[in-house]
């Protein structure tokens, strides 16, 4: 996964989330807001989720039958944001792995302050390259990219720096599942998890502290 589509989803999540809490302050179940609005009992649990997002129309009947209009302009905007960072993330791909890749590179020398969580993934920061390389693989396969996965890997790994160098916090939550989810093969894995558990992963701890002061 690509830090754009990490970055959408979760925004995307975090729209549904608001929505979810815009309508339980209203008293309805998502049951009876599909109701009300003329849609399938599924698709409100699919927009809270982040798995669909939300129409202006959808918006539109979901602060209306809540009872929260005064915020449907927020949300309008929020949404139309969260679809144009998609819209040009995957510009961004389909003009290869490593451009998208790239991209990110700016914000990572920004950024202080560090949070990930992760279900299904290792966070990439925190990859191998092994493992990094087999997981940009099976995006260009799924989305038939360009064929640049390893100049993707090389600029991915010399992002990895912002671990050693400069004044970076880091806070880092990843699920058993990310663990037991097999990347690449055993080998693979293998390498990635000494990463975790093992001399690599006191090495970073000991950098980011000496980062610190």
């Amino acid at each position: 996964m690509t830090p754009q589509y990490s970055t959408v989803q979760q925004a995307r999540q975090d729209l549904g989330r608001r929505l979810r809490e815009i309508r339980k302050d209203s008293g309805l179940t998502a049951r009876a807001l599909a109701l009300r609005a003329g849609w399938h009992e599924s698709k409100c649990s699919r927009i809270e989720h982040g798995r669909t997002p939300p129409s202006d129309a959808d918006l539109r009947a979901w602060t209306l039958h809540c009872a929260a209009e005064d915020q449907l302009a927020d949300l309008i905007a929020t949404a139309r944001g969260i679809e144009g960072t998609y819209v040009e993330w995957r510009r961004l791909e389909r003009a290869g792995l490593k451009r998208a890749q790239e991209s990110a590179s700016p914000l990572f020398e920004r950024t202080r302050r560090f949070r990930s969580y992760s279900s299904w993934l290792m966070p990439g920061p925190f990859q191998t390259a092994s493992y990094t390389r087999a997981v940009l693989r099976g995006t260009a396969r799924r989305r038939g990219l360009s064929e640049d996965v390893e100049d993707a890997v090389a600029v991915r790994m010399q992002r990895q720096r912002v671990l050693y160098e400069g004044a970076h916090r880091f806070a880092v939550l990843i699920e058993e599942s990310a663990l037991r989810k097999s990347v690449g093969g055993a080998d693979v894995m293998h390498g990635q998890l000494d990463r975790l558990y093992g001399a690599d992963a006191r090495q970073l701890i000991a950098a980011a502290a000496t980062a610190l002061g």
